[in-house]
């Protein structure tokens, strides 16, 4: 963060573009607060990105919600010791990787466990009461509140499930505006064709990811100025707040110096095949969750249908025995 944010251009930059910045707080250190502060005498907006300093990882899910409320508390006890200042408060929702990942070389203990998940509705009815309370709390002391989710979000509530909540740990929560987090650099075969998609129904989205070294062999490197150039435009024709993951990227690339002559109102060719390919992905996920989130009720008429068959096949049997 000292680095990033001591060069003078990148922080001219960002003035000029009007940019918010969101900064993830992993620690309370005095060096996080002193780069903070520096951004608010820059007068450049800065969101507090809370995480969870916890073993399973940073993101806030249903497994660690109880821990969520005491770190609201240190936060606000950091920021009054400090005397920083906020444009509001971001909560990534994601799921438990820590535990999927323990679990990634036990293929049955993972599959128990996505099961128990599955079938516990207390445990969430839990952690949405904790992160609404939290989010009432935090909109109580000035804060707006954004929360970051997965774009299955949409898809669920449109099919009325919370399957894939209750499986993976994530929480369905609203706050002041729910951002999609997009990220086209792991969907290249469909790219910008899935903003398509999934824009319609976002309040917010983030595109991305635009740094780290991509995985050997993966094809999910950063994107590259013609990608994200127009996942930025996609996105601007549905929403008018959209993220980027992230900073650190755009200064690497040069990003932000071409942002600042973008040409919002350029055209984006988006394949035909890509579009398609898209909205084929999109319906058979739809498809595959309606399945899932009714299969006990698919079982069961399922069940009835062979019931009546065999009463049918019993009943004409009955009449076809021969009378002695």
């Amino acid at each position: 963060m000292q680095a990033l944010f001591a060069d003078p251009a990148t922080v001219a930059a960002l003035k000029n573009l009007h940019a918010q910045v969101a900064v993830a707080i992993a620690d309370f250190s005095p060096e996080r607060a002193k780069v903070v502060r520096f951004l608010n005498q820059q007068q450049i907006p800065v969101i507090a990105g809370l995480t969870l300093q916890t073993e399973d990882g940073p993101y806030f899910n249903a497994d660690d919600a109880a821990e969520a409320p005491a770190q609201f508390a240190a936060f606000e006890k950091w920021t009054q010791e400090k005397g920083l200042r906020w444009a509001g408060v971001g909560l990534d929702i994601e799921p438990n990787y820590g535990e999927l990942a323990a679990l990634r070389n036990h293929p049955w203990r993972l599959v128990t466990t996505l099961l128990r998940n599955s079938l516990d509705s207390r445990r969430m009815e839990r952690a949405q009461k904790i992160y609404s309370d939290l989010i009432r709390q935090i909109q109580a002391r000035g804060y707006p509140v954004e929360t970051y989710t997965l774009p299955y979000g949409p898809i669920e509530r449109d099919l009325h499930t919370t399957l894939l909540d209750r499986l993976l740990g994530t929480v369905d929560v609203q706050g002041n505006e729910n951002d999609l987090m997009i990220y086209t650099s792991y969907a290249r075969p469909v790219g910008s064709a899935i903003i398509l998609d999934l824009g319609p129904d976002a309040q917010g989205i983030v595109v991305g990811v635009t740094d780290g070294p991509p995985p050997a062999g993966s094809g999910f490197g950063p994107l590259d100025w013609d990608e994200f150039s127009n996942d930025l435009i996609v996105a601007s024709h549905f929403v008018h707040h959209i993220g980027i993951y992230n900073l650190e990227g755009c200064v690497r690339q040069g990003f932000l110096t071409r942002l600042e002559s973008m040409n919002w109102g350029a055209s984006v060719v988006i394949p035909v095949s890509s579009v398609s390919r898209a909205d084929r992905h999109v319906m058979a996920f739809g498809m595959a969750l309606w399945i899932a989130s009714h299969l006990a009720y698919l079982a069961a008429a399922a069940l009835l249908v062979m019931i009546l068959l065999v009463w049918r096949w019993f009943v004409r049997r009955r009449k076809l025995k021969p009378i002695d």
